[in-house]
């Protein structure tokens, strides 16, 4: 088991008043699953995310991530488990305007203190692989929406992570562009990894293998059946 999360609660205060924002969550994921979590706005679900994401942690309950109980971990803690085992892809790219598909891609390794030669030829691979492998060189200006998502996930994946997270990973694109990215996210998720997709649009939810709705801070049985064992 990748992750296990069990009654999971994160409130936060109001001035005198404490709102529930996520509501005793029971949530697993195995190696190599593909999983939406689907809602609309107020939700929940990027509450959910960053907690999954280790960008933040739960007033109560317990989460298992890798092996490791991180749900009272420090600030630096998560910091360290972000970079070791989790890639992120948001739905703004977040590209460094100044630096070229192959050093956006780069910089996570930069950070991890791994050589100029290696770095640069792991982030060529990784361009190869979502299909930008002649645009090494182009700036981000240079690129469509589609191209730069594309480079987004490459750079995500770059340090192998156990676990991907997709925040709404197809909302600043096209629908062409937006299907292209989704074949790439299947195409990841056939070679061996894992996804969390967090989205609000069905025809993007139902293109992963397990789904499940959030609202008003709760999260729904899974719709079919699935890992969980809950529908």
């Amino acid at each position: 088991m990748l992750l296990e999360m069990h009654d999971i609660c994160k409130d936060y205060p109001q001035g005198r008043e404490v709102v529930k924002i996520l509501k005793n969550v029971e949530l697993t994921i195995d190696e190599g699953d593909y999983l939406a979590i689907m809602g609309p706005s107020g939700s929940g679900k990027t509450t959910l995310m960053n907690l999954i994401g280790c960008l933040d942690v739960p007033t109560s309950g317990t989460y298992m991530l890798n092996g490791e109980d991180i749900s009272k971990a420090s600030e630096n803690h998560l910091a360290d488990v972000r970079n070791s085992t989790l890639g992120f892809v948001f739905q703004s790219f977040y590209l460094l305007p100044k630096l070229s598909a192959r050093e956006n891609v780069a910089l996570p390794l930069l950070y991890a203190g791994v050589k100029k030669r290696q770095r640069l030829r792991r982030a060529d691979e990784a361009l190869k692989m979502v299909g930008l492998g002649e645009r090494l060189d182009f700036m981000p200006n240079q690129l469509s929406g589609g191209q730069q998502q594309r480079v987004a996930i490459a750079r995500a994946m770059i340090n192998h992570p156990k676990l991907l997270l997709a925040d709404e990973p197809t909302g600043a694109l096209d629908s062409a562009s937006g299907r292209q990215v989704m074949d790439l996210f299947d195409e990841l998720n056939a070679n061996g990894a894992t996804i969390v997709l967090i989205t609000h649009e069905p025809k993007v939810g139902a293109r992963a293998k397990r789904l499940r709705r959030i609202l008003d801070g709760v999260l729904l049985p899974e719709e079919g059946g699935g890992a969980d064992g809950e529908a």
